[in-house]
């Protein structure tokens, strides 16, 4: 645990000082998860309130964190399950198989105003919104957010082999996406 995030939940953790602490974290935690929601949901408004579900369910926990992991990694998968929460909702709003959602992002990206096809960040997005989703995630959280397999494994629940395995795929996927388009 680092000291400033030991220093923070103390603070939530005293009833005169619970607020201050809470706000505290947030400031530390709110832009890295909003980037790490919105490479998944790809839409500004939805990972907002994704976002706000997310720190919801941190005030809710927090009290019983046990801090057998970092604060930013308990945080951290709470935001990618509720990402993936979220993204299955979607799917079975909509009726629509996973490729149909990912397609769905994919037009999510080109509809940006900043769009332009021929930049390469937006050729990777749109690779990034073809792949399965447990590649995405696993993708994002290692080649964005630079998280180590040891981390990410205690995000996600699965072993370091099988995240690395999943990277390796995507980044080949990616590859030739960028390639051919």
């Amino acid at each position: 645990m680092h000291s400033d995030d030991q220093v923070l939940l103390n603070q939530f953790r005293q009833p005169s000082t619970k607020e201050q602490g809470f706000t505290a974290i947030i400031k530390k935690y709110q832009e890295k998860l909003y980037w790490h929601i919105r490479r998944l949901v790809i839409d500004h408004d939805d990972a907002n309130d994704v976002l706000q579900n997310i720190f919801i369910k941190v005030w809710k926990g927090l009290e019983n964190f046990r801090e057998d992991s970092r604060l930013y990694t308990w945080m951290y998968r709470i935001a990618t399950n509720e990402c993936l929460s979220f993204i299955e909702q979607q799917k079975r709003r909509a009726s629509v198989s996973m490729d149909e959602v990912g397609e769905g992002l994919a037009n999510k990206v080109k509809a940006d105003s900043n769009f332009d096809g021929n930049r390469l960040e937006w050729k990777l997005q749109l690779a990034i919104q073809q792949l399965p989703e447990k590649q995405r995630v696993v993708f994002n959280l290692r080649y964005y957010d630079e998280m180590p397999y040891e981390e990410m494994s205690r995000v996600l629940d699965t072993s370091e082999g099988a995240l690395k395995a999943s990277y390796h795929h995507a980044a080949r996927k990616i590859e030739a996406f960028i390639r051919e388009n």
